[in-house]
Parts: structure tokens; sequence; C-alpha cells
């Protein structure tokens, strides 16, 4: 061989070793906590594994930008953590992937619902109500205390978002989870939903990030806040052991793992997500951040202790809410422009 065909071979021979070294693919999450603990318990396995090196990105739920990525040919995410009801919209537009199941494993070692066409279930979590308990003589534990600012004189932080406000309205308003949607479903529910959300908009302080709310709290901003449940026990790990939570105002849902539509990186990204939602994973993730496992193997695996911490324990689930993905996936889009319209007023 001629020295420079040689030469040539040994660059090649470089340039496709350092490809392997070099694959990647994109994870996006909600970060904070939830992409610390992630990291941890999913992504640097999936890396020591497979040698495929996880970017970590995050964003505050923006499906506009997954959209624009798959109509423009141009995605550049390849796994995403999405909320139900954006993952039956998306399918239903045809954002997402659908999940071989064949790669991931089968259906029926799943929750309920974690199964879904274009998405695989991550973790149960819960929005609460958290509170400065040494604010209080007496704990608040129900939406009516959230919304009673006499007895329990401060700001309230509320995600700025009608899915979550609307329930929690009604529910302050007297209307059993049993029958919120039933409720909310008729012209006559939503008003009144809206009615009770205007006694409680002078003292709203409205968070868009995970992260904000537990940050309203622990700087005095608020009083009181809805938060997601992992947000707030982090922000307890940390030192402020003031922060408590009432279970009784649990609304509950599961987050997924999508694939947005044109992924080049599809086969990887499928991968990637049986990977994370093998049970001994999802167990370390709850170690990190208390959010219920989706794998069915992995309840059985969870310490008594840390069980009782989850969204998925019978207790906390005693008066939970589950949230109603159909019914947000048909009105969510009409009570969105409204509530928006109404926010800011």
């Amino acid at each position: 061989m001629k020295p420079t065909l040689k030469l040539l071979s040994v660059l090649v021979g470089l340039t496709a070793a350092n490809a392997a070294v070099a694959e990647d693919i994109s994870v996006i999450s909600f970060g904070g906590a939830n992409k610390n603990a992630q990291v941890s318990a999913y992504y640097e396995p999936f890396t020591k594994e497979t040698g495929v090196n996880v970017i970590a990105g995050e964003y505050n739920g923006e499906m506009a930008k997954i959209k624009a990525m798959v109509e423009s040919n141009s995605v550049s995410w390849d796994a995403v953590e999405v909320e139900l009801s954006e993952v039956q919209r998306g399918c239903d537009e045809g954002l997402f992937e659908k999940i071989d199941y064949k790669v991931i494993g089968p259906k029926s070692g799943f929750l309920s619902g974690a199964a879904e066409k274009c998405g695989v279930g991550m973790f149960v979590w819960s929005t609460v109500v958290a509170y400065d308990s040494s604010k209080f003589k007496t704990a608040p534990t129900t939406w009516a205390d959230f919304w009673d600012v006499k007895t329990f004189p401060g700001k309230r932080g509320l995600r700025k978002t009608a899915k979550y406000a609307l329930e929690a309205a009604l529910e302050a308003d007297g209307v059993k989870p049993a029958d919120v949607y039933k409720e909310l479903s008729t012209p006559a529910g939503v008003d009144r939903a809206f009615k009770k959300l205007d006694e409680l908009k002078p003292y709203i302080q409205w968070w868009e990030a995970g992260a904000q709310a537990p940050q309203y709290l622990v700087s005095g901003d608020v009083v009181m806040t809805t938060a997601y449940n992992g947000r707030i026990a982090n922000a307890v790990k940390e030192g402020n052991a003031n922060l408590k939570m009432a279970w009784d105002t649990n609304t509950y849902e599961q987050d997924y793992w999508v694939i947005p539509k044109g992924s080049p990186k599809k086969d990887i990204a499928m991968k990637f997500i049986a990977s994370v939602v093998q049970p001994e994973k999802q167990v370390e993730y709850a170690k990190l951040i208390p959010y219920g496992p989706t794998n069915k193997e992995a309840t059985s695996m969870l310490s008594p202790e840390l069980a009782e911490q989850l969204p998925t324990s019978p207790a906390n689930l005693k008066n939970a809410l589950a949230i109603d993905a159909a019914f947000w996936l048909d009105h969510g889009e009409e009570l969105e422009r409204r509530f928006n319209a109404w926010a800011a007023k």
C-alpha cells in the first residue's frame, strides 16, 4: 500500500472510531430536581451501558417547539418528557413516533394508561398544595383552605395554566373530586370555576416552571402554592424543613417519554426509553425524587418508607383527583384561551 493510501486508511479508521465514540442523543425534560434525578438514575447508566452520550436539555412543555421541528423536518430532540394530554394530542397530530413495544417490553408490564401508542409512562406525579408551616398555627389541608385568605392570609402561588387551576377552583367551591369533570363539561361549570378563581385572583403569584413554586415559598413571596410533590420534597432535603404538603389536594397524572416524529436517532431513542423504564432504574429514580414508578415490577421493590412518600401510596390517593386527559384533549384549547385572556386582565 502506498504511504498516501495508508495514511488515508488510518484517517478513515480514526474518523469512524471517533464517530462511534461521539454518538449521542438529545433528551429533553422539565428540568430542575427532576432532571438531576434523571441524569443520575437514567442518563449516566445508559451511557455506561451503550457508550451513547446523553445531551440533557430542558423546556417548560412548549409543544409549539416540537411542532415547528417536525413540520420543518429539522428535529434535534430525540426523546422528550411530556404530560398525558400532550402525548395524545401530539400522537393525533403526527408529532410523535409510534412506540415499538417489542423493544420497550410488553404493555402488560406497565400501570394502566402508561403504555400509550406514542408514549411510555415514566412516572406518576402530583400537584399538591405546599405551604410554609411556620406561617400558620393550623395546617391548611383542603382546596377550600387554599382559597381562604382570612384564616390563612398571604399570597398564593398558582401554575399559569387552565389545567389544574379549574379543577382546583371547583373543588374549592365544594365539588367532589369524582364530579369535577362532570361539572367542568358544562358551560355553567366552567363559569363557576372562573367565578371562584376571581375570588383568589388578587392574591395570586403565577408560576410556569416547576422550580419557581418552592422558590416562592422559600423566599417568602407566597405562603402557599400549588407545586409538584417532588420539587417540594427536594426543597425539604435541601434544608427547608418548614415546607409541608397537603395530600388531600393531590391532583395526579403521569409523565411520558415520546420521540418526536422524524428524529434521525429514533432507534437509539427507543433503546434509551427501554433502558430507563426498567424497574430497578425507576426505583433508583424514586429514591432521588419521590415520583411513583410506572413499571409494575418496580412497586414491589420499593421500601415501605419510600412507598409512603409517593403519589401512588394508597393513603395519598384516597382523596386524589386523576387528571382526565381525554377531557383536556377535547376542551383544552378553548379553555386555555379563555384562561389566558382572564389571567391577562
